[in-house]
């Protein structure tokens, strides 16, 4: 088996987290969460999207967010879904934003009448104006590895949605499975079929724990050679509309996978596992967090 010396995690649990909750922190509250990951070292923070209010609520001060950390060490993400979010990205100083298409041909087809590929090609005006605004732009791929309404997703589906972000000048892409459908063997398959396709392509892998494979798959994905994935303090998380979608992997738990492993992060152990129950004082209910509820074991605390 062989593994990466080191990794890059993104921080979603600003975004991804958060907006699966029913109670929505304050905005101190969310500056407080996101001072602290910058603080213990994470170099990517989703920091929340920027989508319509009546749609997604709880991210209603993500502006407010960007506006306050102003030049952060970090890189800091928005999640958008037209044109009108990379306007509020450049009016509230966002830098990167982030597109996303469903893998899934009937649930895309059912919700935006279109192909995935076909709404992928649809971003071009997304694409161009993040370029003119000096905006990084990346695109994320959910449920790659298997999806509700149709099972198991043809990889030349997959691939059709790759090309289509190529096109647009999109290389960073992220495989999401939003659906928590995946399990290692698929993962290590995909992942190595497309990185060997694709060797340009700046990858993210985004895993949700919903039946308790997002260890393994990250385990997986490292050893196809991936470096870059996405994780949520305390294992907040999952998608709204997705039946069934539970948190995403816990920050803390994927640290304790890297720091048994010597695998490097450059993330703080100890600071996460303070923001990881931190999270858990705010949000009022106990975390899917593994680490949380058994601790660091023999670990040096």
């Amino acid at each position: 088996m062989t593994f990466p010396d080191k990794i890059t995690l993104c921080e979603v649990g600003l975004r991804d987290g958060l907006q699966n909750e029913k109670t929505s922190l304050t905005t101190p509250q969310k500056l407080e969460l996101a001072e602290a990951v910058v603080t213990a070292g994470m170099p990517v923070v989703e920091l929340g999207s920027l989508m319509s209010p009546k749609a997604v609520p709880q991210m209603a001060d993500t502006d407010e967010l960007f506006k306050s950390m102003g030049n952060s060490p970090a890189e800091l993400r928005a999640l958008i879904a037209n044109k009108k979010g990379v306007d509020r990205a450049f009016a509230c100083g966002c830098k990167k934003v982030k597109l996303n298409v469903s893998a899934s041909k009937a649930h895309n087809l059912a919700n935006l009448n279109k192909t995935p590929a076909e709404s992928v090609a649809g971003f071009a005006e997304c694409a161009q104006a993040a370029k003119e605004g000096n905006i990084e732009i990346s695109g994320s791929i959910s449920m790659p590895f298997g999806s509700p309404w149709e099972g198991e997703i043809p990889l030349n589906d997959v691939r059709e949605i790759v090309e289509a972000y190529l096109a647009l000048g999109i290389d960073e892409i992220s495989l999401s499975d939003a659906s928590g459908m995946a399990v290692p063997s698929q993962v290590f398959n995909i992942c190595e079929a497309m990185r060997k396709q694709y060797p340009g392509v700046r990858w993210w892998l985004h895993f949700h724990n919903t039946r308790g494979m997002g260890i393994a798959n990250v385990t997986a994905a490292m050893e196809a050679g991936m470096t870059r994935f996405d994780s949520s303090f305390a294992g907040l998380g999952g998608c709204p509309f997705v039946p069934g979608a539970a948190g995403n992997i816990a920050t803390e738990d994927v640290l304790y996978l890297c720091e048994r492993m010597g695998i490097q992060t450059g993330v703080d152990f100890d600071a996460a596992m303070a923001i990881a129950a931190r999270v858990t004082e705010m949000v009022g209910h106990p975390a899917e967090s593994c680490l949380l509820k058994a601790g660091k074991g023999g670990l040096k605390q």
